[in-house]
């Protein structure tokens, strides 16, 4: 049985609604690297150096990464060869199985949030001005609240004109307070405040915001040393997740973000915001080799749940989508 019959197989088991925001919100990936694929299988019959030399040329296009693009090139020719494929058509099939391998390593990725085992969870968000920060913790805390969660925020961007208004309009809309303090305030005393109120009201889940400043990294890391210190100190063991977002339709540019981010803080997954909005989809697979973070929620649409739980599987049935159904008919 194909890898694609397989897939197909193994995502008909899961939530039709959920596979089908993938299919829909990988749409510009799909229709710029399947019609390429296309393009390319038909100018070659059979597998041969030329081949992979244009499909190298396409998965770079796609933002799938220099790296990864060589490591799954060579994976793919010798696969080709153990298997013996002649007719290119076969190699579609081969390229989404190698995909998935590529972004789950050894064993199947975990994409679940960490909690804290008793008590109050404090997830932090980082990245930079503009890649949909704010809108990702309404997203979630709507998400979490929608699960019968206790949900608070923490207006921890506290140096962004704006950035405290944008996230009470947030708190207004999914029902859920904000704890924060005047523009320009320090961000460690926002977050002691917010762990306090939490702790009070009971809450499950404290969801905090932070400045996206990169002009001076030593900065950077000292503002989120000194919150994260103060989170540590009321809460043990916490942040329990340092969540990255990050907009995929910014390529390479994201990745050199969340190269510096990672060396200021202990980043534990990423959010890929705007995964719609691009025909670089490939860049998913790019962060995850290139910097060893799982990718745990990829924004796919301006809808309310249309952030969704990254999964590498449905990830790969979105790229490949149209093939997988025409053989499976």
């Amino acid at each position: 049985m194909s890898f694609f019959k397989k897939l197909k197989e193994k995502i008909t088991h899961q939530t039709e609604s959920v596979t089908d925001k993938f299919k829909d919100g990988l749409t510009k990936t799909r229709n710029s690297f399947s019609g390429r694929m296309n393009d390319l299988v038909a100018r070659y019959r059979k597998v041969d150096e030329d081949f992979f030399e244009e499909l190298e040329e396409i998965l770079i296009q796609a933002d799938v990464g220099f790296d990864t693009v060589m490591e799954l090139i060579e994976e793919l020719k010798m696969e080709v060869k153990r298997r013996n494929i002649k007719d290119s058509s076969e190699v579609k099939s081969v390229i989404s199985e190698k995909l998935v391998e590529i972004y789950n390593g050894n064993e199947k990725e975990d994409s679940s949030l960490r909690y804290g085992k008793d008590g109050l969870t404090v997830i932090l968000f980082v990245g930079v001005n503009g890649v949909g920060k704010t809108t990702t913790i309404g997203k979630l805390a709507h998400r979490f609240k929608s699960d019968g969660k206790s949900v608070m925020m923490a207006a921890g961007d506290t140096f962004r004109a704006g950035a405290i208004d944008q996230l009470e309009v947030w708190g207004e809309r999914v029902g859920v307070p904000v704890i924060k303090q005047a523009e320009g305030s320090d961000p460690a005393a926002v977050m002691y405040d917010a762990i306090r109120a939490a702790k009070s009201r009971g809450a499950d889940i404290l969801l905090c915001d932070t400045a996206g400043r990169l002009q001076n990294k030593v900065n950077l890391m000292k503002e989120l040393e000194k919150v994260k210190r103060v989170i540590e100190r009321e809460v043990p063991g916490a942040p329990h997740e340092v969540l990255l977002v990050l907009d995929a339709t910014t390529g390479q540019n994201a990745l050199i973000q969340a190269k510096t981010f990672k060396e200021a803080t202990d980043v534990s997954g990423i959010v890929l915001t705007k995964l719609d909005g691009t025909a670089k989809g490939g860049i998913v697979l790019a962060i995850r080799k290139e910097l060893n973070i799982p990718v745990k929620y990829v924004g796919l649409g301006e809808k309310m749940d249309d952030l969704q739980q990254f999964d590498a599987d449905r990830y790969v049935y979105g790229l490949f989508a149209d093939a997988i159904e025409e053989e499976a008919e």
